[in-house]
């Protein structure tokens, strides 16, 4: 099989999608993995629906896919996308629209079979500082970290139900999205990374709120969790941008599992490439 592509955190940049298009015409692989946050910052529409907002979707990615397509013909990847928590979750009616074109597949809360694996999909992390709340979860109980917003608090671009946003744990989904399958030969595609792992270091280091330390490891303890117990083939991860730049890492094994992180805080794109039946093998590239 050829290899996979995994990219994730490419917000919006241009110039990002055009080496990740010209990647996939010299390389033709397998598939392609998108893992969130893959809009312009949607920080400046979480309290209001503009009707004039930039089309990224319809304007820039479903055309630049097409121009891809049409190059490739039958070589053209599956291409696997969920959306991340900086991008509205309006945009969701237009990524599931050009999935009816056959550009991509939309996979969050998904179970999509594909040569052999189980591709799962995952958007939502737990609770950050941040305003825009279409994507955040309670983690595995309504504890929230000093210094972050609840669920509660923050705004949505779409609406949900009260009790949802209350009692949703992102522990509750999993476990319904898995259901009592096995995942021996599952790649999951979380935005979130698992907590106190390699993959989700934040620059957190000696800062406090009203003297509590913050915990510089931001992942989820549910998605955490949920990998040591079930151990599915692989996971990819994004969200922390530093965290590769401060451990030096970007794959990490728990257990069986082999999971990978293409978020980076450089102008680069991340690219990870890898065979889902050699993991051990993957590899990053910043180009």
């Amino acid at each position: 099989m050829p290899a996979c592509f995994f990219a994730s955190d490419l917000h919006g940049r241009t110039e990002r999608y055009q080496k990740l298009f010209s990647a996939i015409e010299a390389e033709r692989p397998a598939a392609v993995f998108l893992g969130g946050d893959l809009l312009p910052s949607g920080l400046g529409l979480a309290d209001t629906l503009d009707p004039d907002h930039l089309d990224f979707i319809n304007g820039f990615l479903a055309p630049g896919f097409e121009r891809v397509k049409a190059s490739l013909g039958a070589d053209y990847p599956d291409v696997f996308a969920i959306l991340g928590n900086d991008d509205p979750r309006f945009e969701e009616a237009a990524m599931l629209d050009v999935a009816t074109r056959g550009l991509w597949r939309y996979a969050h809360d998904q179970r999509i079979e594909w040569r052999g694996y189980t591709v799962f999909g995952y958007a939502c992390i737990s609770p950050t500082p941040f305003r825009l709340k279409d994507w955040e979860r309670y983690d595995v109980s309504r504890y929230v970290d000093p210094g972050c917003l609840s669920p509660e608090e923050g705004s949505r671009t779409v609406p949900i139900a009260e009790s949802e946003i209350r009692y949703g744990t992102i522990r509750q989904d999993l476990e319904a999205l898995a259901g009592d399958r096995s995942l021996k030969r599952a790649i999951m595609l979380f935005h979130s990374p698992p907590y106190n792992s390699a993959l989700d270091r934040a620059a957190l280091d000696g800062l406090s709120i009203d003297f509590v330390p913050l915990d510089v490891h931001v992942g989820s303890i549910a998605i955490q969790r949920f990998i040591q117990q079930r151990q599915p083939r692989i996971t990819l991860h994004g969200h922390v941008h530093e965290s590769a730049r401060i451990t030096g890492e970007w794959a990490t094994q728990i257990g069986d599992t082999y999971a990978f992180s293409a978020a980076h805080d450089g102008p680069e794109l991340a690219l990870v490439r890898f065979d889902p039946e050699e993991p051990g093998a993957a590899t990053r590239e910043l180009r």
